[in-house]
């Protein structure tokens, strides 16, 4: 199934751009895209967002391990009838296997884009993070709009 090729396509862009921040980067040196709006900055985190219960690792392996069989089951049982459903859990699986090697070999995860939206120093994150973002508003979007939809066709 092409949703394990958007995973592991995902796996391999964000673990790719975390291998060249960490092999080219001092850790906090700050590289200007866009003044005042976007950065590359070399970043670090023990924790999930916002930093949230550093230093768990255990919490975070036994949690990603649990999310990642539901993942995959969810993409056996539905993405063959739901392409966008398949196309979200795709996306959610390569983010989290992406941030679960970092935690796994780093004990941390390598965040790097820094983003300062009118004002506001949104949290450092990564190409993982914003697939797992993508997916989950995919996700979303899908039970909002269309879930229903297909339950009546069925009927």
């Amino acid at each position: 199934m092409y949703y394990y090729i958007i995973a592991a396509v995902i796996i391999a862009i964000d673990q790719i751009t975390k291998w060249y921040i960490v092999k080219n980067m001092e850790l906090g040196e700050n590289i200007p895209v866009i003044e005042n709006f976007l950065y590359i900055t070399s970043h670090r985190n023990t924790g999930a967002a916002w930093g949230i219960l550093a230093g768990q690792m255990w919490f975070f392996y036994i949690i990603t391990a649990i999310v990642i069989v539901g993942l995959i089951y969810y993409i056996q049982k539905y993405a063959r009838e739901n392409k966008v459903m398949g196309l979200a859990l795709g996306l959610m699986l390569g983010g989290a296997i992406g941030n679960f090697i970092d935690r796994l070999f780093r004990k941390e995860v390598v965040d790097f884009i820094n983003t300062y939206i009118f004002s506001y120093n949104f949290p450092i994150f990564n190409v993982a993070d914003s697939a797992l973002c993508v997916g989950v508003g995919l996700l979303f979007i899908h039970m909002l709009f269309f879930e229903g939809k297909q339950e009546k066709e069925q009927a």
